[in-house]
């Protein structure tokens, strides 16, 4: 049975190979993120910016996460 990537790092992988999804993240991150299935920790520790907390929680070497191009200035938590 094939590993499954995580959702975490599947939606990382598309903000890095997707430019429309990596603007629709900048425009509204909360709204992309849930719409993409992440839950609230998974958002969080995004948002956090903690490259080692976002490399843990997605199960990946922090020296293999890809290099995230996104805002997080106008992130707000999920209620």
């Amino acid at each position: 049975m094939p590993l499954q990537m995580s959702k975490l790092l599947d939606y990382i992988n598309l903000l890095d190979t997707n430019a429309t999804a990596r603007e629709a993240h900048n425009v509204a991150p909360a709204a992309s993120m849930a719409q993409f299935g992440l839950d609230t920790i998974e958002q969080q520790t995004l948002m956090s910016g903690d490259s080692l907390a976002i490399a843990s929680l997605a199960g990946i070497s922090p020296s293999v996460l890809p290099k995230i191009q996104i805002s997080n200035d106008t992130y707000t938590k999920p209620v």
